[in-house]
Parts: structure tokens; sequence; C-alpha cells
């Protein structure tokens, strides 16, 4: 046969063994003697074996989630095997800084994708001082890109991709550091993984200032050759608290991919927020505290300690860079598209799972589930793209309403069922003056009977602030058909004092 574009021929023969490793003396004979023939070689087997498939470092025994101890795992070894290993993507962790001569960083260390705003210069190398806490982005640099096979540490989730760091966390942090770090480098950087945002006090609203909102507008819209940045969010460690994730404007801004987590047993962490903007979940410790994740820390050492919601968003970040590597034309939406396909429900324990109307299961605790590397590879190399973002507004409510204890707005959408036949991002703006803001329970029901809690009790918010054109969101109702009766419902769950 032709090989494709080569002159090259593939004969066989029935005369020579297949398998034979020794020449075929007469057939050497004859085709040496030809004149025609400018070169020749038979063909023999050889052996060979998947890259990738199991990382020899010492510590890759311990990387419980990702070396098939834990039922399901992330399942990084079916993407690894299919030759997808970060090659080619570009990542910064946006935290405290990054200790870029790790010895498991360093041959993946990428300075054009690092700086330190917080002093001004190129060099993110996290400063060091007697209580030594600027350790947290060199641990979560080292779940994604730690280097593989070079007997130190463990191994990143994408150990072929490009790391960077950016130092702003250690500092004053101010809008315009943030829009600063969320903007550095658009057209070089594919992936920014961020553990940070307001207090999780379970008191504060807050989001994004006027710089660093349009940081993320700019970054979806110009980013990555007009791809768009992907933005990857912790969805925060304030479940003690009792704090809700859709009061973080970061967490719930349409341009991050809201990160869950989950214990290895199936567990939800003590500090685990729930909201509906969370769209995936990873792990983040096994079930005892002790079992943690293994990454990489500063002076040059290892670490098993890593926890947190800031443990989670990393790992995902890891698996949505296989995923760039597998196709890189990918848009910000698309891969929010893949995210939700390639999450399962699997053993994750909730109350509140759902079935929403197009037949996924989805919780406020978890999004659409635990994140799966291998489907998440093989979804984003066959994915064929969406339409262009269609965005709609309806004005539900003309005139002040009174919430009393309970209230209902039902409004009819078919002004945007035109234009939308399938949805996306689901978002609530709302402007309300409350007693007690914490004890004000609002959800949204769809026309195809999915209720997404937007805020659930928050007993720490005392605030008589209410909410001042505050946005919230909601991934549970994606590719839903809009068309017909929207249900707001806003509830009082504290006592009849509240007004």
């Amino acid at each position: 046969q032709v090989m494709e574009g080569e002159p090259f021929y593939h004969f066989g023969h029935r005369g020579s063994r297949q398998r034979a490793l020794s020449r075929h003396w007469g057939w050497h004979m004859r085709l040496g003697r030809d004149p025609q023939v400018l070169w020749f070689e038979q063909q023999t087997l050889k052996r060979r074996s998947r890259r990738g498939a199991v990382p020899t470092d010492p510590w890759f025994p311990e990387q419980w989630y990702m070396n098939n101890d834990v039922h399901p795992d992330l399942n990084i070894l079916t993407a690894w095997s299919r030759g997808y290993t970060g090659l080619g993507v570009v990542l910064t962790v946006l935290d405290d800084g990054l200790e870029k001569d790790h010895p498991d960083l360093a041959a993946n260390y990428d300075p054009l994708a690092s700086y330190d705003f917080n002093s001004n210069d190129p060099d993110p190398q996290p400063r060091y001082s007697d209580k030594d806490n600027n350790w947290h982005g060199t641990r979560c640099a080292g779940e994604v890109a730690a280097v593989a096979n070079n007997g130190i540490c463990g191994a990143g989730v994408a150990y072929n991709a490009k790391i960077g760091g950016v130092r702003m966390l250690d500092g004053s942090i101010m809008d315009i550091v943030e829009a600063q770090a969320l903007s550095l480098q658009p057209q070089h950087i594919h992936i920014y993984s961020a553990s940070w945002g307001p207090e999780d006090d379970g008191r504060t609203v807050d989001g994004p200032g006027v710089l660093a909102a349009a940081a993320f507008h700019r970054g979806v819209l110009q980013g990555r050759g007009g791809l768009g940045s992907i933005f990857i969010w912790a969805s925060g460690n304030g479940g003690t608290n009792y704090d809700n994730c859709n009061c973080d404007g970061y967490t719930n801004s349409i341009y991050t991919v809201s990160v869950g987590s989950v214990l290895g047993d199936g567990h939800r962490p003590r500090y685990g927020e729930s909201c509906p903007a969370i769209l995936t979940t990873t792990y983040s410790s096994r079930s005892s505290s002790e079992v943690q994740i293994v990454t990489t820390d500063v002076h040059h050492r290892c670490t098993d300690k890593h926890t947190g919601t800031s443990a989670s968003a990393p790992l995902a970040a890891g698996m949505v860079a296989l995923a760039l590597e597998a196709n890189p034309a990918l848009t910000w939406r698309d891969l929010q598209h893949l995210i939700i396909r390639a999450s399962k429900p699997a053993h994750l324990q909730a109350e509140d799972w759902a079935e929403n109307g197009v037949g996924r299961r989805v919780s406020h605790y978890y999004g659409y589930g635990l994140l799966d590397a291998g489907l998440l590879v093989q979804v984003a190399a066959t994915w064929t793209g969406t339409r262009p973002q269609e965005k709609c507004s309806v004005q539900a409510v003309q005139v002040p309403r009174d919430i009393g204890s309970r209230l209902v707005i039902s409004t009819d959408v078919s002004s945007c069922s035109q234009s939308i036949r399938s949805l996306e991002h689901v978002q609530v703006q709302l402007s309300l003056s409350y007693s007690r803001r914490g004890d004000l329970l609002v959800a949204l029901s769809s026309p195809m009977g999915t209720t997404s809690t937007l805020v659930t009790v928050r007993p720490y918010d005392t605030s008589q602030d209410g909410y001042k054109d505050w946005t919230f969101m909601s991934t549970h109702f994606w590719d839903e058909n809009p068309k017909g009766i929207w249900t707001l419902l806003l509830e009082n769950r504290g006592d009849d004092r509240n007004t």
C-alpha cells in the first residue's frame, strides 16, 4: 500500500513469516539488485508502551485521587494513556507567589506567565518569613504541573504544561491589582487558577470591582486569540460559617468555572459552601484529615497536607489543560459545556441531588458532580462547538413589591425564548431592602420544573443593607428551553419581626 503523502510502499509476501526478526535473504538479494529500488527495509514489530501510563515519582503512590486508590478517582490515568499531559498549554496560579526554583517545578516554570504585583517586578518568588505562611501558591502550582518521572515528589495532573505564578495576595489587595493579575499576558496564558475571594465569613456580599469586572469581560472576549481566557475558581471555604458562594461575585461570575470540594469517601467537607454557580467538583482530602493532596511545598519540599477548595480548583485547572491539549480550539463557553458533560454524580452525598429539565443530575454542593479527566478529553476531542452567545433580559418587577413573609414573582419570558432555545447561565439581578439579610431565602424555578436555590439562610448575616443590584447566578438550567413561566420565590426563614 502507498503511505499517505510519501512515496513509500509497503509490500507483504506469503513466503516470509509475519513476525520474523531475521532477514529473508532471498528477497534481500533480489530487491538489492533491482536498479529501481532506492531503499528498502524489512519491517519488524517494535515494542511500544503508551507514554505517561504510571509516573515513577516516589510520592505518586500517595496520590490516591489519580492512581485508582479511590473509586472513582479523577480518571487522570485514562487521559494520560490517550497521550494528553498538558503539552503546549500555559497555566498560571494567582496567589501568594511561586517557588520557581523548586526541583519539581523548575523544568515547567514559565517566566512569561509570572509576575509579582505586590512588589511590581517579574519575579514571583514567595516571601519567606518566620511565620512561613506563603506556601499556598507553590502548593497549588504543584498540583497542576509538578514534573513527572524525575524521582522528586509526585506528578502534576498536567505534568507537561507550562506553569507560572502571580504574586498578588501577599500585600494590599486592590481592584487594580486583581485586574492586572487577571489580564496578565492574555495571549500567552491559557488558564488562570485562583483560590481566593471575599471573606468566607457568612456575612459578606462582595465581588469584583469595576476594573476586575472589566478584566474578566475583556479576558473572555479577547484572551487566547479571541477564544477567551479560562478562569478556574475555588468555590470558597465558608461552609462552617454557613456561607453561600452566590454572595461571592467571583465564584458566581459566568466567566469563571467554579469548583467545589468532596472528600474521597463521597462526604461533604465541613468547609464546603453550596450555591448553584458551582459547575463541578474535585477531591480535597480523603476522609480523615490525615490523607490529603500531595504537592510541591516551599523550601524545595514535598507535602501531603494540602487541602480545602483551594486544593480542588487547581486539580480542575490541570484537567482543563489536558482538554485544551486535546482540542486547542475550545472557547471559554465550550469548556463549560464539556465540564458539565464530563462531571458525574458518582458517590457524592447530598440531600439535594435533583434531575433538571434535560435529565442531568445536579446539586448545589457539587454542581454536576465529580470531574472525570478521561471523559473530559474524550468529549473535548470530538466537540463541534456552540453558536455565539445570546443574551436576553426580562424585567420581572415594574413597581416595588412588599416581601412580607413570602413573595412569589412569576414572569413569562416569551420575549427571550424566540432568540434563546437552549440555556447556559441564568442570572437574577435583584435589589431589595430587608431587616436581616441572612434570613431571606431566594429560589428560582424554571418552566421545566427545575428549582435552584439562589441563596440559603446565612445565620451570621445580620446586615440591614439588603441587596443592591446584586446578581445571583445558576448553572442548573443548562441546556433547558427557557419558554414558559419562571418563578422567583423570596421567603422569610427568620422570625416575624423581619420586614
